[in-house]
């Protein structure tokens, strides 16, 4: 079995964002701990599954999380992520700032959670099956046919496989569930950011649940949350709301729902931002007969602007985490108008 090196001139071109984060994790140094986390295979080449954490050693220390490539096909994703721990890598060598918060803090990385997927340029991974969908969750009432996740066929999209319980989950699903398990819900606090793209015309800021049009327990830190983001960056161009619509087997559903479920458990809330691409489709038609198009810029100074565009709110999450009290310290008046707003704004018929 040949394993993934930069020799391969395949690789290389088919995954050029695994080329570009192993020369990053190179320039890390002692800042990082870096692991592989677990191994795919593919055409008999070996992937490995990167896993990357900043900061504290103390695992309950605030924690954000990063995660990108969830769907072959999204590829900007990862390049999202891979831009923002570029960033990272580069301001560890001067600013002092960083550095300190970093000795109270965590940042945790986990670029690309489906390279074969985006290796074979597909949504799906090796197995035809969508990560996304691959959990043990079950959604409430009816999820929109196919796109909900189906089991008829691996032939079909959103494939969820056959899963009924956590040793059932494709090996990169098991591999985010393990890392995230170890090194995001042991925090005191954490929130964790997976970058899509693919739906509607602007940036969507998605919180749980996926399953369920019912809000989930940390409603009023969530508003209060997106109130304190609100303020400090009154010109934002997020939209911040619950999933568009529901689905069996989110990844991020079944870790907020073991974070609920832990004893002892810290406050975890997991977000989705889903990059509104078709605003670039609607700037460059052209791009609908790319097999990429539909999903990510392909103009290069619109890839560019979006790889710098999402630095703030990656920033604003980490100070959010690190100074917590504007919005979890919620005395009970103040968690009933939260949560009050927040079924106006989201929940009301």
């Amino acid at each position: 079995m040949a394993a993934f090196n930069k020799s391969s001139v395949l690789v290389l071109k088919r995954l050029p964002e695994m080329n570009t984060l192993e020369k990053i994790i190179k320039t890390l140094k002692n800042h990082a701990r870096v692991e592989i986390i677990d191994h795919v295979v593919e055409k008999d080449i070996e992937f490995p599954l990167y896993g990357i954490v900043i900061g504290s050693e103390d695992r309950s220390a605030p924690t954000l999380a990063l995660s990108g490539g969830v769907h072959g096909l999204e590829r900007i994703g990862s390049e999202v992520v891979i831009s923002y721990l570029s960033t990272i890598s580069q301001s560890l060598e001067w600013d002092e700032t960083l550095y300190e918060r970093l000795k109270t803090s965590r940042l945790v990385f986990m670029p690309i959670v489906n390279p074969v997927g985006m290796f074979l340029m597909r949504r799906s991974n090796g197995n035809h099956v969508d990560l996304m969908r691959n959990s043990p969750v079950v959604a409430e009432g009816d999820p929109p046919f196919l796109l909900g996740g189906q089991r008829i066929s691996r032939k079909l999209p959103w494939y969820t496989g056959s899963v009924t319980k956590a040793e059932d989950m494709e090996t990169e699903a098991k591999a985010l569930h393990r890392f995230y398990h170890r090194e995001v819900l042991s925090a005191r606090i954490s929130l964790s950011v997976d970058v899509h793209s693919g739906f509607g015309t602007i940036d969507q800021l998605w919180f749980p649940y996926a399953k369920s049009k019912r809000p989930p327990p940390h409603i009023a830190e969530i508003h209060a949350l997106k109130n304190l983001f609100d303020r400090t960056y009154s010109n934002h161009f997020y939209k911040l709301e619950p999933q568009a619509y529901s689905t069996h087997g989110d990844l991020w559903d079944y870790l907020y729902d073991e974070s609920l479920n832990q004893t002892n458990s810290g406050l975890y809330i997991p977000w989705t931002l889903e990059l509104g691409s078709w605003l670039w489709i609607r700037k460059n038609p052209r791009q609908l007969f790319s097999s990429l198009g539909p999903f990510n810029p392909l103009k290069p100074h619109r890839l560019q602007r979006i790889l710098r565009r999402h630095l703030t709110l990656f920033d604003f999450l980490h100070r959010a985490l690190i100074s917590p009290s504007a919005w979890t310290n919620l005395d009970s008046a103040h968690r009933k108008q939260h949560t009050s707003e927040a079924m106006d704004i989201w929940y009301a018929a």
